[in-house]
């Protein structure tokens, strides 16, 4: 069971790190990966369990950010239509997205990060995603809101970025062109 000290915070080398393409089959190693990534978040999100664990709630959650450098990330959150999307993204890509832009009012958050960076975080509103499964099974999904948000977040984990890389360093909260608010 992964628990907050297996969850390497910022400064560490790894998140700076470009993740590896997964082979498939996967291995025994990759599939507890995989598995042990997307019950952390189910865990998380539960309160007797957090608090039991003491655990941070996420709806995201990276290789990289466990100290694995393997494309994949865990997703365990709620569309805007009350929608369940629960699933391992391996080898995940983005096959194409709005020119609309969207960000969270409140700014985004990071089980890597333990303090508050205030800031708009510019992402894609819409997407259109592919990656496979733990089965290899190739899925394709269009994406917006938070889901989008979220998926656009944590390949930029695979990627070796971080969510504050996208704040405007000069104004953190200057308005983002083609941009609306989510929630708006």
């Amino acid at each position: 069971m992964i628990l907050m000290e297996h969850i390497i915070r910022e400064g560490h080398p790894t998140l700076r790190a470009r993740a590896e393409e997964v082979k498939f089959p996967l291995t025994e190693e990759d599939r507890k990966l995989a598995h042990d990534m997307l019950e952390y978040l189910i865990n998380s999100q539960n309160p007797e369990i957090a608090e039991k664990y003491g655990l941070r709630s996420g709806i995201g959650l990276a290789a990289n950010q466990i100290n694995s450098l393997k494309r994949m990330f865990a997703l365990h959150l709620e569309d805007d239509q009350g929608e369940l999307l629960s699933f391992v993204a391996i080898n995940p890509k983005i096959v194409s997205h709005s020119v609309e832009k969207t960000y969270i009012p409140s700014g985004e958050g990071c089980l890597s990060v333990d303090r508050n960076v205030p800031g708009y975080v510019p992402r894609y509103a819409r997407i259109t995603v592919k990656f496979w499964t733990i089965d290899g099974e190739e899925k394709k999904l269009r994406l917006k809101g938070l889901p989008a948000i979220a998926f656009q977040h944590e390949l930029d984990h695979l990627n070796g970025v971080m969510f504050y890389d996208h704040i405007n360093p000069e104004n953190p909260f200057a308005s983002v062109p083609d941009s609306f608010p989510l929630g708006d």
